[in-house]
């Protein structure tokens, strides 16, 4: 895909679709998204307008994995030093957000360019995968 507000606005969507759709609680899909939108501005602020990007989406038992790849190696994020709440920050809430909801994210350089790779790990005492029936009354499946 190349980087556009419509491009950016699909993969939301399809973020959406593919987290819940393999059961993944709502909040770590919010996040994804959220992750997935800083990470897709990035890439645009580094890379420029439509720029090709392949985003991707992954749910398994740690979490759910967001990756972004984009062509540029030399442009790697970098953290501005401002806390998420800093009333003088005007920008720069990105990355420390991405620390918030993805400790331990990384940069991976490809031949082709670079990946960020993020694992949200799930919320405590919150569903991840429920599986089928999730939120049913006992008894309630093959009526």
């Amino acid at each position: 895909m190349s980087a556009s507000p419509r491009n950016l606005r699909a993969v939301r969507g399809l973020t959406e679709a593919t987290l819940l759709g393999a059961g993944v609680a709502r909040d770590l899909v919010d996040s994804a998204q959220l992750v997935l939108s800083e990470l897709y501005g990035n890439a645009v602020h580094a890379c420029g307008d439509c720029v090709p990007l392949i985003a991707e989406v992954e749910s398994d038992p740690a979490g759910v994995w967001v990756r972004l790849h984009d062509p540029d190696r030399r442009r790697l994020p970098h953290r501005s030093g401002f806390q998420l709440d800093d009333p003088a920050a005007e920008s720069g809430h990105g990355l420390p957000l991405m620390d918030l909801l993805a400790p331990g994210w990384d940069v991976a350089l490809t031949p082709v360019g670079k990946q960020v790779r993020c694992l949200l790990p799930p919320r405590r005492g919150l569903p991840h995968h429920p599986g089928p029936g999730y939120g049913e009354e006992p008894g309630a499946r093959g009526t």
